[in-house]
């Protein structure tokens, strides 16, 4: 699991979406937008973590809360992404979004991007 960087978010911002950096590092990739309050985080965040496999998804997360561009990511991800729960994954398949969710256990995350 890799934390965005200040930048990355704030690129996103400016362009409305992930950059390819992000969404191009592997065949999968997730994007987790959190608040670290969040017990359903703390619950996802450990199974992510387990994932270590060569085919597993990539995974990146930022809890935003904590963060200094709290309030701008906030609204963007409320008001351009259009979810206001944490937390929110966007998930991509070969660099394209495919799937979004919020909580989710890690069957279900691993659905999300599709068969192979």
């Amino acid at each position: 699991m890799t934390k965005l960087s200040k930048d990355q978010c704030l690129s996103a911002i400016a362009s409305g979406e992930f950059g390819t950096e992000i969404t191009g590092t592997a065949r999968r990739v997730a994007v987790v937008l959190t608040q670290g309050w969040c017990p359903q985080w703390v619950h996802l965040r450990r199974k992510l973590e387990s994932l270590s496999g060569p085919d597993d998804p990539a995974v990146f997360w930022v809890e935003y809360d904590v963060e200094p561009f709290f309030d701008e990511f906030m609204a963007w991800k409320e008001e351009v992404l259009g979810n206001r729960e944490v937390p929110y994954v966007r998930y991509y398949r070969d660099g394209t979004l495919v799937a979004e969710s919020n909580y989710t256990d890690l069957p279900g995350f691993l659905a999300r991007f599709g068969r192979d």
